[in-house]
């Protein structure tokens, strides 16, 4: 009785497989469709994010192009050491760190302020005009955003100059004390509103049922702000602070090399970390010392996402990112 009881079981077993080798494939002739959707993509993060990992080696060689990469001697740490020991060490570290916390801030209270306003707009025909208009900006290249900006600060047929200061021409391109305040204003002018799209999809979501609510409990405008939209933005506005705050050490090379024209009157407020790598690299070709800067900023920054994180979760566990 036993041994048929076995037999049974194992016939059982093996139907039962067969049974859920026969749901696997079928899920996966279903999904297939899904798969190849995803396929461009992944090629694309594989080649884009995975593959250049291979570069960390390069932080910790000097490379000797004779006998290739991998035969290269290894230097330790030395690569590293260029970016403190440089006289340039101070002034890039600091620029890059100050420029980068005060444009988190002002890109999220800009970015929000624009969203709740197009929000209020959102049924009327004006928005499908202003929504293009706000974030054209972010489509512009670099190359064409410096002509923009030098067409208004050219000292000699500049439009301010022109116009505003033509009694006393204003040498913009000369003086390092005016460009804090032009790139966060370009800077501004360029990413807000495409900043702002996250916050106006993550405001589409909210069930329209609690404005109705608080519309019948007498709520102003405003008291549905803060009561309701920005409580329900708050998990949002977290996750994009997380990820800005893990490239505090980058910077956007096309803003603080190209707009101020590469001008090295202009260092002491537009060198960051990002301008001196490419500077360095392009008069040393020292490919080593570039990679090093750039296995710096990574780490830096993954572990200030891994810090921050874990204040949040501290206090918030529902609002952080893991």
């Amino acid at each position: 009785m036993s041994e048929n009881n076995k037999t049974h079981d194992a016939e059982f077993d093996n139907v039962l497989k067969e049974q859920l080798k026969q749901q696997k494939k079928e899920k996966i002739k279903n999904d297939l469709p899904l798969y190849l959707m995803m396929l461009p993509g992944m090629l694309y993060l594989i080649a884009n994010n995975y593959l250049p990992m291979f570069g960390i080696l390069l932080a910790f060689k000097r490379i000797n192009y004779s006998i290739g990469i991998f035969k290269s001697p290894w230097v330790a740490f030395d690569n590293f050491e260029y970016l403190f020991k440089t006289k340039d060490a101070f002034i890039m570290i600091r620029n890059t760190l100050a420029y980068n916390a005060v444009w988190i801030l002002m890109d999220l209270v800009i970015a929000v302020f624009i969203a709740l306003c197009m929000n209020e707009i959102a049924q009327r025909k004006i928005a499908k005009v202003i929504q293009p208009i706000i974030c054209f900006p972010s489509m512009v290249s670099a190359v064409i955003l410096s002509f923009l900006v030098y067409a208004f600060l050219s000292q000699s047929y500049g439009y301010l100059n022109a116009t505003i200061f033509k009694d006393n021409p204003v040498q913009w391109y000369n003086t390092a004390k005016y460009w804090p305040f032009i790139l966060t204003i370009v800077h501004i002018w360029q990413g807000a509103g495409q900043s702002s799209v996250i916050y106006m999809a993550s405001i589409g979501g909210i069930d329209k049922s609690l404005y109705e609510s608080a519309r019948i409990d007498g709520a102003t405008k405003l008291e549905q702000i803060r009561y309701i939209t920005l409580p329900l933005l708050k998990p949002m506005i977290i996750m994009m602070l997380l990820l800005s705050v893990g490239r505090i050490f980058n910077s956007d090379f096309g803003l603080f090399y190209q707009v101020p024209l590469g001008n090295g009157m202009l260092y002491e407020t537009t060198q960051t970390i990002d301008t001196f790598v490419y500077r360095a690299l392009m008069i040393s070709n020292n490919v080593g010392q570039s990679s090093a800067a750039s296995v710096f900023q990574a780490v830096i920054g993954f572990f200030l996402v891994l810090i921050s994180n874990l204040m949040v979760r501290k206090i918030n566990p529902e609002n952080s990112l893991f």
